[in-house]
């Protein structure tokens, strides 16, 4: 049975004969109510802080579940992210070297047409010079054989025509050759544009 401060400050005894001192009963009873009325209130106390600590440290144990949680959760995530970034990363370069490999290939492509095009027009320019060379030889020889028919008339009514008929061949040769370098020259100077040196 639990007794209270109260209690003990109204407990009654039995009177006998030869007892004890009232008075004195009392006030140790007093004194005893007052030591356990103080000492409830500090077990009160105690439990009451013992109450708000233990919900403190729910509290905690709640918080460090989900902080807990929280990390497990952001390390998830960071895992994802990074592997995410990997395969795009990897599909990036992966772009960029089919991407490069065309280019590569194209400029290939175009560099070989580029180098066809090049062979076709000295292909092209050796045959205008050839056919060129063969039209100028061929009027040359045409003009060698119209000389020896037909002598130059202005050649013939000049002065001294019976000496210097003896050197006119010299003199006509002479006279081709001249006409010679000329077209030679004409034909350089018509073809020099066309010089170009392509390594």
């Amino acid at each position: 049975m639990k007794i209270a401060p109260i209690d003990i400050a109204h407990k009654t005894f039995t009177r006998r004969m030869m007892g004890l001192d009232q008075d004195e009963v009392m006030d140790f009873l007093r004194v005893i109510a007052e030591e356990m009325e103080t000492l409830i209130r500090d077990r009160n106390n105690l439990r009451e802080s013992m109450r708000e600590k233990e919900l403190a440290i729910i509290e905690y144990r709640e918080r460090d579940e989900l902080l807990k949680s929280t990390i497990t959760t952001a390390t998830k995530m960071s895992d994802k992210i990074q592997q995410d970034a990997e395969r795009e990363s990897r599909l990036i370069l992966n772009d960029a070297k089919q991407q490069s490999e065309m280019i590569i290939r194209d400029s290939r492509d175009s560099l070989k047409k580029i180098f066809q095009e090049i062979t076709d027009l000295k292909r092209i320019r050796m045959q205008y010079e050839n056919n060129l060379r063969a039209l100028v030889s061929s009027h040359l020889t045409m003009m060698e054989q119209g000389h020896k028919v037909m002598p130059d008339p202005d050649f013939m009514n000049a002065p001294h025509a019976e000496s210097q008929a003896k050197s006119g061949e010299t003199v006509g040769n002479n006279h081709l050759d001249s006409i010679r370098s000329n077209v030679t020259a004409a034909i350089q100077s018509t073809l020099r544009p066309l010089d170009i040196d392509i390594k």
